[in-house]
C-alpha cells in the first residue's frame, strides 16, 4: 500500500527546500511562480521522462533528476510565447541531438535561446545542479529501499518538484512575478 502522507510530505518539504535554494541564489523571490497550464502539461509528459529518467538513477541520479526542471523550463518558455504549439510539443521534441543525455543543452540553447557560456545559463545549470542534488540527497535519506514500489513514487515526487522549480525560474526569467491585487479598486458587482 502506497503511504500518500508519506509522499505528500516528501514532495512539500523539498519543494519548499529547492525554493529557499533558488531564492537564495537570486532565480526567484520565495514564491513559487506557476500555472495550471504548466502543471498539468507534467503529467502528460511524465510517463515518457520517467522511462529515460529512471535508467540514469543508478549512474546519474542529479541528471535524472535535473533534466526535469529543463522540460520545466522549456514548458513555462512555451506557455509565454506560444502555447498552442507547446501544449502540443511531444517529450521527444525537447532532446538534444543524442536524446536525452543532451537534453539540458538543447533546452538552453534551441528553447530558452540563452548561450551555454552565459553567465545566465552558467547560474541557472549550477542551481538546478543544487537542486537536484539535494533531491537525490533527501531521497536517500528517507532510507527506502531502492527499485521498491514507494522509491518510484518519491523519485516521480522528486522529478515533479524539480519540474516545477524549473517552470518557476523560467517565468521569473521571462518578468513574471505575484502582486497583491487590492481588492478596494475593483468594481463592486
Amino acid at each position: 500500500m502506497i503511504d500518500y502522507k508519506l509522499l505528500d510530505r516528501f514532495e512539500s518539504q523539498l519543494l519548499d527546500e529547492m525554493l529557499r535554494i533558488v531564492t537564495s541564489r537570486m532565480l526567484l523571490d520565495g514564491t513559487l511562480l506557476s500555472s495550471e497550464d504548466i502543471d498539468y502539461r507534467w503529467h502528460e509528459l511524465a510517463p515518457e521522462y520517467m522511462v529515460d529518467a529512471v535508467k540514469e538513477i543508478a549512474q546519474y541520479p542529479t541528471v535524472a533528476v535535473a533534466w526535469a526542471g529543463y522540460i520545466g523550463m522549456a514548458i513555462a518558455n512555451g506557455w509565454d510565447k506560444d502555447w498552442a504549439s507547446t501544449q502540443k510539443a511531444t517529450y521527444q521534441s525537447f532532446y538534444g541531438k543524442d536524446g536525452f543525455d543532451d537534453m539540458d543543452e538543447h533546452i538552453v540553447q534551441n528553447v530558452l535561446n540563452m548561450q551555454l557560456e552565459s553567465d545566465t545559463a552558467q547560474w541557472i545549470e549550477k542551481t538546478i545542479r543544487v537542486c537536484a542534488q539535494t533531491a537525490v540527497s533527501r531521497i536517500r535519506h528517507e532510507g527506502i529501499e531502492p527499485q521498491s514500489p514507494i522509491a518510484f513514487h518519491i523519485f516521480s515526487r522528486a522529478v515533479k518538484s524539480m519540474y516545477r522549480i524549473g517552470a518557476a525560474i523560467e517565468l521569473k526569467r521571462l518578468g513574471y512575478k505575484f502582486e497583491k491585487v487590492n481588492m478596494g479598486n475593483l468594481p463592486q458587482c
